[in-house]
């Protein structure tokens, strides 16, 4: 089964690194975010990538096509302009870069995937989120609920501390940071059916919008609540959070090491 990657986005909230690369080619560690999307689902194996891209898309290009060479041992003889190499540690990855456009909307995005994804159920999710979730668990949960499309519906943090307040201007209660106001938020990690792509448009379709509203009020649109990890790089200091999680060896989605 296929895994469409959205990557073309500008990352604007992220401009302290972004200027300089796109979004999912921010370093979580020693590799990019895109990187441990795609460990995630490599982890239950899924192995067949379909990244869109967009924005600055070339060095994706040029991080995928120097791979397998970042990830031998080589030696080089320079007399003849040859390069072997041994003991190569690349992952078992197919990995089909497509370019969608700068400006292109999530939905247009998608749609330029179709013609290599053909009329097979395919996964999809965005170039900048991470989750501890059990791909196989939500793909079983598509297939049982007969939808078009399921996405994975999660509870974000709140980003402030909340507080308590009595009648008398006295907290009675502090919380750090806890959960959200117990909405849930589109988390990514969809599983979709070709018939998606009849929703979109153009390249100004956004997907979030008319495609998933039209599959809501048709009962088409499946959520898979997921109540562990979920976190979204959307600011430094979101890196900053995956970061401290990668070094202190707890990050919760890393379940391949």
């Amino acid at each position: 089964m296929k895994v469409v990657i959205l990557a073309g986005g500008f990352g604007t909230r992220l401009s302290e690194e972004t200027d300089l690369k796109p979004k999912p080619m921010v370093e979580i560690g020693s590799e990019p975010i895109l990187w441990h999307i795609m460990k995630i689902y490599s982890y239950y194996g899924f192995n067949d990538f379909i990244i869109c891209l967009g924005y600055k898309g070339y060095i994706i290009k040029e991080y995928f096509a120097n791979y397998y060479l970042h990830n031998s041992d080589v030696t080089l003889d320079l007399q003849n302009n040859n390069i072997i190499t041994h003991g190569n540690r690349s992952e078992p990855w197919k990995v089909t870069l497509i370019d969608t456009g700068i400006n292109t909307m999530t939905g247009g995005r998608l749609k330029r995937a179709k013609e290599y994804i053909g009329k097979e159920t395919f996964m999809m999710t965005y170039g900048d989120g991470l989750a501890d979730i059990d791909i196989i668990k939500l793909l079983k949960f598509h297939q049982l609920n007969h939808c078009f499309a399921t996405l994975t519906a999660v509870q974000p943090k709140g980003r402030f501390g909340a507080i308590t307040i009595n009648n008398m201007n006295k907290i009675i209660s502090f919380r750090e940071k806890p959960e959200g106001d117990g909405g849930w938020i589109n988390g990514g990690f969809f599983v979709l059916e070709p018939e998606v792509f009849d929703y979109i448009e153009d390249n100004s379709t956004v997907f979030e919008k008319e495609p998933l509203e039209s599959l809501s009020k048709e009962m088409q649109l499946a959520a898979y609540l997921h109540n562990g990890f979920w976190k979204c790089m959307d600011t430094m200091s979101d890196k900053n959070v995956l970061e401290n999680l990668l070094k202190s060896g707890r990050a919760p989605w890393v379940k391949w090491q």
